[in-house]
């Protein structure tokens, strides 16, 4: 979007921004609500997925009918934004499936290895992207629009033969009885607690991704690395190799240290990694922070989950996880249009270099994240302090 579409670096970031606010209003408003409310949780990922793969060949469709390149662009960033409203119907019932199905002390170990998976998945499709995009079959002829499609299509087949997850609908009367013991629950302390949980999440998730969309923008940069589409990928599934791999020792770390210090550590990683990245002129470097990167993305989705999980009341888990999942959603795209896409726009009109504009937006990003790490280190100190008393 960024080098055939001819989009600024800011508008770029849209492609993530939008589509990702959409998903979590209607995770938040819409899926959350309506998936406590009917208890299903399998049935929202399937339709989630497979209203998606419709939705992303439409978008390619309607862009290739487009002549005008900018126009084109802002068909995708609009057409994903509509998908994206469905797919918040997968993304909310998985996430409170693994909460349904599992307990506590075993969901940090089922999310590493869930990531692992995943880290898999990142590595074989960032491969065939990279191969088809350059090969000139991906992008504007539609092969990589497909080739996704017809993944979502296909990982529907296994979650038929999962559970559906939710509370049964004896349980679930149970719980509509003792709708006041669930309130004394979520105390009001335990509600603040949640809440600057979820604001220290938002800094160290903002932060870490604010430069998701331009990360590979600045690695391709004559005056930078200036590495092609299949170095890129190469970089890229680095940190999908690391997501593969620290997501299996993920359970085994938590059950050693905790779930706090293990988020605690993640964050150190990502903060060392974006560090990394602005400072260095050598590739090495940019393949050891790019599977830092990854390290630390892992290990703080993994714990984080598990932190919420912990907090929140089974009767109301889709609905609160909308919230949590929003510090994810917002931050793959909205970081990037509110934090260093204006800053490098603004840094290269003010005549300093690219290299150097986008250098400082990793600087940022890991200020960012450092912020966000006081705040759950403070929390945690706090919560620890109060216990010892």
């Amino acid at each position: 979007m960024r080098d055939f579409l001819q989009l600024s670096v800011t508008a770029t970031t849209l492609y993530a921004t939008l589509p990702m606010i959409v998903s979590v209003l209607m995770q938040n408003f819409i899926w959350g609500p309506l998936s406590d409310k009917l208890q299903k949780r399998r049935t929202f990922i399937i339709l989630g997925e497979i209203l998606a793969g419709i939705g992303t060949i439409s978008v390619w469709g309607v862009h290739f009918l487009v002549s005008n390149l900018l126009i084109a662009g802002y068909i995708i960033i609009i057409g994903l934004s509509c998908t994206e409203a469905f797919w918040g119907m997968s993304n909310i019932g998985w996430t409170a499936l693994i909460s349904d199905l599992y307990p506590s002390e075993k969901r940090s170990k089922i999310m590493g290895q869930l990531s692992s998976i995943g880290g898999l998945g990142r590595i074989i499709g960032i491969t065939i992207g990279g191969f088809l995009y350059d090969g000139g079959w991906g992008f504007r002829n539609g092969l990589l629009f497909f080739a996704a499609s017809f993944v979502m299509f296909i990982s529907t087949i296994p979650m038929l033969f999962a559970p559906e997850g939710g509370i049964n609908v004896p349980e679930l009367k149970k719980e509509s009885q003792l709708k006041n013991t669930i309130n004394n629950n979520l105390t009001t302390r335990l509600k603040l607690i949640f809440f600057i949980f979820i604001i220290s999440l938002v800094f160290i998730n903002f932060g870490r991704n604010s430069i998701s969309v331009t990360y590979s923008q600045f690695l391709i940069l004559d005056s930078s690395f200036n590495v092609d589409s299949i170095l890129l990928s190469f970089i890229t599934n680095t940190r999908s190799l690391a997501v593969l791999s620290i997501g299996l020792l993920v359970g085994a770390l938590s059950k050693r240290i905790g779930y706090a210090y293990t988020l605690i550590s993640g964050t150190l990683i990502a903060i060392i990694a974006l560090l990394m990245t602005a400072l260095t002129n050598s590739l090495f470097f940019i393949f050891v922070g790019s599977f830092l990167i990854g390290t630390g993305e892992v290990i703080i989705y993994s714990s984080s989950y598990s932190i919420a999980s912990n907090l929140i009341p089974k009767k109301i888990r889709a609905k609160l996880f909308g919230v949590y999942n929003t510090t994810f959603f917002l931050s793959w795209g909205l970081a990037g249009t509110i934090i260093a896409g204006p800053l490098i726009d603004v840094l290269i009109l003010n005549g300093f270099t690219e290299v150097f504009s986008y250098q400082m937006s990793f600087i940022m990003a890991a200020i960012i994240t450092g912020i966000g790490l006081l705040i759950y280190t403070l929390l945690e100190f706090k919560l620890r302090k109060t216990e010892e008393i």
